[in-house]
C-alpha cells in the first residue's frame, strides 16, 4: 500500500501555518480540484479532492494536528488506535468542517450530523441540432428526481406526528465505542446519524421524507453552445434531507452530427463537390450556410482540396468573441456513367493534354519525377 502524502504538502503550507492560512489554502485547493470544475478528468480530481479534505480535517483541529505533528499519520488513524492520541475525541465530525468551509463556495454545504443535508446534484444529457445550438433555443425536459414528500413535509413521520429523539445515541447521532484503551466515535446504528427516530412513518414516503417524481422543466439554451457545455439549474436537483436545500441540475449539452457542416469552435467546415468542367473553366455555385444560400465563385483551374473562406458565416461563441467563418473545401468529382460519345471526347482531351507535358499537369509530373528518383536509389 502506498505511503500517504504529507498533509502539509497536500495543503501547500508550512508546518507553522496559522489556522487562517490553513483554511484559506484549503478553500483554494478544494475549488481547484472539485469534480464539478474538472469535467475533463473527474476521477483524478475527485481523488485529489478527497486527499485535500482529509488533510484539512486533521490540520484544522488543534488536537488532531498536535497528534499528527507528534506521531505522523499513525497519530490520527483510528484503525491503528490513533484516537488515543487525541485525534478523534469529541462529537464534532468532518461533516461540520466540510459545511463550514464550503457553505460560501458551493451554495449550501452539508450540516452537522443529524441536521439538514443538501440534496444531490443531478445531470441531464440534452441533445441539440447544430441549428439549435448556434441560434439558441428553449426546450422542455422531463427529469426523474427525488422530491420532498408533500404528505409529511419531508419529515418522514406520519402526518400529525413528529420524529422522536433516538433512544440509542440520545440525539447525538453518534455513539462512543470502547476498544481496549481507546475510545472511538461511530455513527449511531439506530438512527444512522440523524439523532431522531420515526416511530410512526409516513405512508406515502415510508419514512424517507422524499418520493420519486418527474419534473417538467423549461431550459433556456443560449446561442453558441457546443458539446461539453453545461447549463446549471439551481435548486432543481434532488430534495435535501430533513429540510435541507435541494441540489442543482446540470444540463449537459451534446450537439448531434450535421449532414453538411462540421463545427470547430467558432468555425464551420463543409465539403463541396464540384464538377470537372467547373474546376477547369471556373464558375459560380450555390453553397448553404446557416443563414441561407450564398454564391461562391470558383476560379478556373481550381484543384481538389482548395479551401474557400466565407467570413462571418460561422458561429457566434456563447462566451463572446468574433463570429466565426464558414470554410468550404472543394472536392472535384470525376464524371461517371459516360456515354460512348462522352468517352471519346475525354480520350480526345487526354490526347490533347498529353502533348503539353508538364504545362497542363505540373503536380502529376512533379510526383512522377520524385517517384522515379526514389526507385533509382533503390535499384542503384
Amino acid at each position: 500500500m502506498a505511503a500517504k502524502e504529507d498533509y502539509y504538502k497536500l495543503l501547500e503550507i508550512d508546518k507553522n501555518a496559522s489556522d487562517a492560512e490553513i483554511k484559506k489554502s484549503y478553500k483554494r485547493l478544494a475549488m481547484k480540484y472539485h469534480p464539478d470544475r474538472n469535467a475533463d478528468d473527474p476521477d483524478t480530481a475527485e481523488a485529489k479532492f478527497k486527499q485535500v479534505k482529509e488533510a484539512y480535517e486533521v490540520l484544522s483541529d488543534p488536537k488532531k494536528r498536535s497528534a499528527y505533528d507528534q506521531f505522523g499519520h499513525a497519530g490520527v488513524d483510528p484503525s491503528r488506535g490513533g484516537g488515543g492520541f487525541g485525534g478523534f475525541s469529541g462529537a464534532e465530525g468532518f461533516g461540520d468542517i466540510f459545511g463550514d468551509v464550503f457553505g460560501d463556495i458551493f451554495g449550501g454545504g452539508r450540516q452537522r450530523s443529524g441536521g439538514a443535508q443538501r440534496g444531490s446534484d443531478l445531470r441531464y444529457n440534452l441533445e441539440l441540432t447544430l441549428e439549435q445550438a448556434v441560434a439558441g433555443t428553449e426546450v422542455k425536459i422531463r427529469v426523474p428526481v427525488l422530491v420532498s414528500c408533500t404528505e409529511c413535509n419531508g419529515s418522514g413521520a406520519k402526518k400529525g406526528s413528529t420524529p422522536v429523539t433516538c433512544t440509542t445515541c440520545h440525539g447525538h447521532g453518534q455513539v462512543r465505542m470502547q476498544q481496549g484503551f481507546f475510545s472511538v466515535q461511530q455513527t449511531c446504528p439506530t438512527c444512522h446519524g440523524t439523532g431522531k427516530q420515526i416511530k410512526d412513518p409516513c405512508k406515502k414516503c415510508y419514512g424517507q421524507g422524499r418520493v420519486q417524481d418527474t419534473k417538467t422543466l423549461s431550459v433556456k439554451v443560449p446561442a453558441g453552445v457546443d458539446t461539453g457545455d453545461r447549463i446549471r439549474l439551481a435548486g432543481e436537483g434532488e430534495a435535501g434531507e430533513r429540510g435541507g436545500p435541494a441540489g442543482d441540475l446540470y444540463v449537459q449539452i451534446q450537439v448531434k452530427e450535421h449532414a453538411i457542416f462540421t463545427r470547430d469552435n467558432a468555425d464551420l467546415y463543409c465539403e463541396v463537390p464540384i464538377g470537372f468542367p467547373t474546376a477547369c473553366l471556373g464558375g459560380e455555385i450555390e453553397v448553404p450556410t446557416l443563414d441561407g444560400k450564398v454564391k461562391l465563385k470558383i476560379p478556373a483551374e481550381t484543384q481538389t482540396g482548395k479551401l474557400f473562406r466565407l467570413r462571418g458565416k460561422g458561429v457566434k461563441p456563447v462566451r463572446g468573441g468574433l463570429q466565426g467563418d464558414l470554410l468550404c473545401r472543394v472536392q472535384i468529382e470525376t464524371p461517371v456513367n459516360l456515354t460512348k460519345e462522352q468517352t471519346a471526347l475525354v480520350e480526345q482531351l487526354r490526347d490533347s493534354l498529353s502533348g503539353g507535358g508538364k504545362q497542363h499537369s505540373p503536380q502529376e509530373h512533379s510526383w512522377m519525377d520524385k517517384a522515379k528518383s526514389f526507385f533509382d536509389k533503390l535499384t542503384g
